[in-house]
């Protein structure tokens, strides 16, 4: 660090004055002889004036020394002043020894400096200033401070251009610190071409300048190309490193690994990277509790980690530490600051839980169930309403039967024993059962303790005896019985006893249910009476047995319910029957139909079956023949000679133990392409009136009676009331008994032309009752109409309209006349109009 650091202030010692020349002679066998540099009457301290070249002189350096103290030589070459030196003479020398201890050898390079006074003068206007395309001014490296305290204006560097050496030159500068933001910064003085600073510069503001020099002579003319002159800024260790956050939070679990990452820390620091002033070093300042070597960081990456598998939740759950950071790589002198870091530790299931005693006793009385008879703490020291504190019990020995069960209750974390299956005291006076307790979640230690992690302990239950009622044991009884066994058979029935006697005297016996009604129960004994014939058949599914709910009773009332499967044994007693009864064969189209049969019985007395023609006629055995198809099926076939009729063909099937039936088949041999035409044939021939129908005609009849009950009275009442009007005639005009062909109408004055009964098929043109035979003279129902007459109905020839019959307002009353009431009432006054016509 303390070369880089003096290399960097010489370079910055060097740019406060331009070296007029330097002219470095390396041949390769002069250079270790004589070096010339040209330099000015005074130097300053630490001012570089030269560099020769170390390599070349001697391949390998491992020692440089000066003859002259005033100069001292770096280990690339550089000769620096060792203090201000003025030059009292034109020239001055000394030598560089050069040595290789390895190989034991050594040179010397002899340093000639002159100073040579110049004579400036100015450029005439005819004469011309020679500027070569090649640059003759360079860009000596130079640099500054950051944070400089002056004095200001702090000098930084002397341009001068080689055109200088023989003309009046002027220099100048432009760029950001000079014309550009920030502006007046730098500043070049016009004659001597000395560069100063104005004020302090932040090089994390502005990292380096670049600034243009001009070189001109008076009168404007450039005596040489412009100069790129990058000013660096040198970093200051002025900003401390920041950690990014205040406070960090981790977590970790406890019982961790040595070596277990915690978290990262991290840090920043805005001075130049790549440098000592940003590299940064962390360390654990302190840490609360103070525990000893529970945490570790890294120190160059930040990173957290566990040193000691002591973590315990238990003992402390959370760490406080105090974290530093410190740039310059840690050393003393660079700058630092802190941040907080808490460490919560997480819990683990490191900690099993133990019961507080080995041994426990419990008591139940016999044939209780879903009761607690126990509750059993535990202690765990894990984190409470956590999966590592809450316990699992397990019953591991003595309950085999299932009579416990075991659960633990959420709030207080005890094992709550409860019976579950009724216990037997005549089978055993007590149970010992061994209790096993564990955690849900699964231990965390290491190897050899998982070996136990359930604690255990034994739980010892008293079982108190009961005075209790009969047992039905076992619950369900089977028993045999053949169906259609004859009433009255004896059958052994259901047994139950008593658990203290292990007998059955005593005790009464009643059936609770029995679907059929089938048996009846000796009280007594038990045993079972058929009351009525059995049939299997009537069983749904056929194949289940027929249970019987029994009730078992004691001298005391106690009761116990038992079943009685009784299994009913298959009579052959139901033969085949087949399914079809009217079948239909399309002649031409079908040369058969097959035939399907069932049996009630099991299989034992079932298929397969065998189909014949029984009892037939010649006739049908020489058109008609049967075929097996399978098992339950048969094929009916014709003749080809088989006329198109419907025959009655009886059909005989047989079960596999020989009980058989007959069944007369009606088989239509029909001329069709599809069996449903002619089922549709039959349907419509064989039309039969059904019960409904019939009710329905009958009702029918009664409403046609009771309606004309209704005209009749209303007629009666009609004569009794009402006389015939002087002008009727001429209101109605009444056709009847007309023989000759035609209609016969009546066009009453409302507007309607109304039928008579000589054409009822024809339709109504108006309102009017059918007429009806009374003693052989028609009766017909006459309206009476308005003011209209004959004249006003008459129509285009002997046709009558409906548009021809209305009028205007009509009135319109329901008075109805018999056919003779009306002929005697027009026929005087119709003879009268057929006088009055002759006469006219």
């Amino acid at each position: 660090m303390a070369a880089p650091r003096l290399r960097s202030s010489l370079r910055g010692a060097l740019c406060r004055q331009l070296l007029l020349t330097l002219v470095v002679f390396s041949f390769a066998c002069e250079a270790c002889k004589k070096e010339i540099f040209n330099i000015p009457s005074k130097l300053e301290a630490d001012k570089m004036i030269g560099r020769v070249n170390l390599k070349e002189c001697l391949g390998s350096v491992d020692r440089i020394q000066s003859s002259d103290p005033d100069f001292r030589v770096l280990e690339d070459g550089s000769v620096y002043t060792a203090h201000a030196v003025v030059l009292s003479d034109e020239k001055r020398s000394f030598t560089i020894w050069l040595s290789d201890t390895k190989k034991r050898t050594q040179k010397e390079i002899l340093v000639l400096l002159e100073y040579q006074k110049k004579v400036l003068k100015k450029r005439h206007a005819k004469e011309t200033v020679l500027r070569r395309s090649k640059r003759r001014w360079a860009p000596i490296p130079c640099s500054m401070q950051e944070n400089s305290l002056g004095p200001f204006p702090l000098f930084l560097q002397q341009v001068q251009s080689d055109a200088a050496q023989n003309y009046t030159i002027f220099y100048s500068i432009s760029g950001r610190g000079v014309d550009k933001e920030p502006l007046n910064l730098f500043f070049i003085e016009r004659d001597t071409g000395n560069l100063y600073c104005t004020q302090p510069v932040d090089r994390e503001e502005y990292d380096v300048f670049d600034l243009i020099a001009y070189a001109s002579t008076a009168d404007g003319y450039s005596a040489d190309f412009p100069l790129p002159l990058p000013i660096r800024v040198e970093d200051e260790n002025d900003n401390h490193p920041i950690f990014t956050e205040a406070v960090y939070n981790f977590e970790v679990p406890e019982s961790s690994r040595v070596g277990t990452t915690v978290g990262v820390v991290c840090a920043t620091d805005r001075d130049e990277p790549d440098t000592m002033h940003t590299r940064l070093k962390y360390s654990i300042l302190e840490q609360t509790p103070r525990s000893p070597g529970l945490f570790s960081v890294h120190p160059s990456t930040g990173v957290i980690t566990t040193v000691s598998h002591y973590l315990d939740r238990e003992v402390a759950d959370k760490y406080s530490l105090i974290m530093k950071v410190q740039d310059m790589d840690g050393q003393f002198f660079g700058l630092m600051s802190t941040a907080t870091c808490i460490i919560t530790v997480k819990d683990s299931n490191d900690n099993l839980p133990t019961f507080r005693q080995n041994a426990y006793e419990a008591s139940v009385e016999e044939n209780t169930v879903n009761v607690e008879i126990l509750r059993i703490p535990v202690e765990d020291k894990d984190l409470i309403n956590t999966a590592n504190w809450r316990a699992n019990f397990t019953i591991l020995k003595g309950n085999e039967n299932g009579h416990f069960k075991i659960t633990t209750d959420k709030a207080t974390n005890e094992g709550v024993l409860s019976v579950v299956k009724p216990l037997d005291y005549e089978e055993s006076h007590q149970v010992v059962l061994e209790i096993g307790v564990a955690n849900e979640a699964p231990f965390t230690r290491d190897v050899a303790l998982r070996m136990t992690t359930m604690n255990r302990a034994v739980v010892t239950v008293h079982v108190k005896d009961q005075d209790e009622g009969p047992e039905c044991s076992p619950e369900v009884q089977y028993i045999r019985i053949k169906e259609n066994s004859a009433v009255g058979s004896k059958i052994s029935g259901y047994k139950a006893y008593d658990p203290e006697t292990k007998s059955s005297s005593g005790l009464r016996y009643k059936i609770l249910h029995d679907p059929k009604e089938w048996i009846t129960v000796n009280e007594g004994s038990g045993s079972l009476e058929t009351y009525k014939t059995l049939d299997r058949e009537v069983i749904t599914p056929k194949n289940d047995l027929y249970n019987i709910t029994v009730l078992a009773i004691d001298q005391d009332g106690r009761s116990c319910t038992g079943t009685l499967a009784v299994s009913i044994e298959d009579v052959n007693d139901n033969p085949p029957e087949i399914l079809q009864d009217y079948l239909v064969i399309c002649k031409g189209n079908m040369d058969y139909v097959d035939i399907s049969a069932i049996d009630h019985d099991s299989s034992i007395n079932g298929a397969p079956f065998y189909f014949s023609l029984a009892n037939t006629s010649p006739e049908i055995n020489r058109l008609w023949t049967i075929t097996r198809v399978n098992d339950t099926a048969a094929r009916l076939a014709y003749q080809k000679n088989a006329q198109f009729q419907e025959y009655f063909i009886p059909v005989a099937v047989k079960d596999r133990a020989g009980l058989s039936a007959t069944k007369t088949l009606r088989v239509n041999l029909c001329d069709c392409t599809n069996p449903v035409q002619c089922r549709a044939a039959a349907r419509s021939a064989d039309v039969i009136l059904g019960k409904w129908a019939i009710l329905a005609i009958l009702l029918g009849i009664a409403l046609l009676f009771s309606i004309l009950l209704t005209l009749v009275c209303g007629i009666v009442s009609a004569r009794n009331k009402k006389a015939f009007p002087d002008d009727l005639a001429q209101q109605n005009l009444i056709i009847s008994n007309t023989e000759a062909p035609g209609d016969d109408k009546v066009c009453s004055a409302n507007g309607f032309m109304t039928q008579t009964v000589n054409n009822a098929n024809q339709g109504f043109c108006g309102t009017m009752g059918s007429g009806v035979k009374n003693g052989g003279q028609e009766s017909i129902e006459m309206v009476k109409g308005g003011q209209q007459t004959l004249e006003s109905c008459r129509g285009a020839g002997h046709h009558h309209t409906l548009d021809s019959c209305r009028g205007g307002t009509i009135e319109v009353e329901n008075s109805r006349y018999t056919y003779s009431e009306w002929q005697n009432f027009t026929q005087p006054r119709l003879g009268e109009e057929s006088i009055r016509g002759h006469t006219g």
